[in-house]
C-alpha cells in the first residue's frame, strides 16, 4: 500500500494520475493547506521540504521499512521503477526524451507558471513587474510546449510520465486566464490525455470553490500558512523579511 500525502494541485494530480494509470494500491491522505496541516512536524518526517505531494511506500522496492519519497518528479520515476518501467519508453532515445521533458516541467514550466499564479492570484495587487515577468515566461513555456507537440504526438513520442507531469500544469493556465485554444498543438494533446479514464479518476479530487476562483480570498491565518510567518517558522526560520505587511 502507498500512502499519498495529497492536495489537489497540479503537482498532486501528477501523482494521482500515475497511480491510477498503474493501478497500484494507494490511499489519499488529504491535507488542508489553508489550515496549515502541511506544517505539522509529523509531515516534515515524510517530506523535509514540507511540500505536497509526498508518498510513503509500505512495500518499497528492495524491501525494508516504509520508504518516504518526496518531489513529484522523483515520485513519478519511483512509481515507474516499481512497476517495471511503466510509462517510461524502452527505446533509449525516447526514454531520454521523457527524462528531459520531465526535468523541463519540474525546472521551468511548473515553477515559472507557479510564480505567475502567485502574483496574479494571491500577491497584493499593483505589482506590475512580476506579473508581466512571469506571465510572459509562462507564455514562452507554452510556446516551447506547443512547438514540441507540433512534431510529436506526445512529449517522448509515446505517452509517458513526462506527459502526466506536464498535463495538469497545462490545465492550470485557465486559472490565470490564458486560453489553450491559442496553442492548438497543446489543445490536441490535452484533449487526448483528458479522455483517458485513469486521468479522469486521478483528477477527481478538486480544490474547494474558493481556491478555484481567479483571485481567492485568504484569511490572514491562511496566508500565513501558505506564504508567511507560520510557513517560515515551521522550517525553523526565525528572522523574517517583511514586505507589504503580508508576513
Amino acid at each position: 500500500m502507498i500512502d499519498v500525502h495529497f492536495t489537489p494541485t497540479p503537482n498532486g494530480h501528477k501523482v494521482s494520475i500515475m497511480l491510477e494509470e498503474t493501478g497500484l494500491p494507494h490511499r489519499l491522505i488529504s491535507y488542508d493547506m489553508l489550515a496549515g496541516e502541511h506544517l505539522r512536524p509529523e509531515f516534515r518526517a515524510v517530506n523535509p521540504n514540507g511540500r505536497l505531494p509526498a508518498i510513503v511506500d509500505h512495500d518499497p522496492i528492495g524491501g525494508g521499512p516504509p520508504l518516504p519519497v518526496f518531489e513529484s518528479g522523483a515520485i513519478l520515476l519511483y512509481l515507474s521503477e516499481k512497476t517495471g518501467g511503466a510509462f517510461m519508453p524502452v527505446d533509449p532515445r525516447r526514454r531520454s526524451q521523457a527524462q528531459q521533458w520531465l526535468m523541463w516541467q519540474m525546472a521551468s514550466f511548473g515553477p515559472m507558471q507557479g510564480q505567475a499564479h502567485h502574483f496574479v492570484r494571491y500577491a497584493p495587487e499593483g505589482q506590475a513587474y512580476p506579473v508581466t515577468r512571469y506571465m510572459n515566461e509562462t507564455r514562452r513555456m507554452l510556446a516551447v510546449l506547443d512547438r514540441r507537440l507540433a512534431e510529436a504526438e506526445f512529449l517522448a513520442e509515446e505517452y509517458s510520465i513526462a506527459d502526466m507531469a506536464t498535463w495538469p500544469w497545462a490545465r492550470a493556465i485557465r486559472a490565470i486566464e490564458l486560453d489553450m485554444a491559442d496553442w492548438p498543438n497543446i489543445k490536441r494533446w490535452f484533449d487526448v490525455i483528458e479522455a483517458r479514464p485513469a486521468v479522469a479518476r486521478g483528477t477527481g479530487v478538486k480544490n474547494p470553490p474558493n481556491l478555484s476562483s481567479i483571485r481567492p480570498q485568504l484569511t490572514p491565518e491562511a496566508w500565513s500558512n501558505l506564504f508567511g510567518e507560520n510557513m517560515l517558522k515551521s522550517s525553523g526560520v526565525e528572522s523574517l523579511s517583511r514586505s507589504d505587511g503580508m508576513i
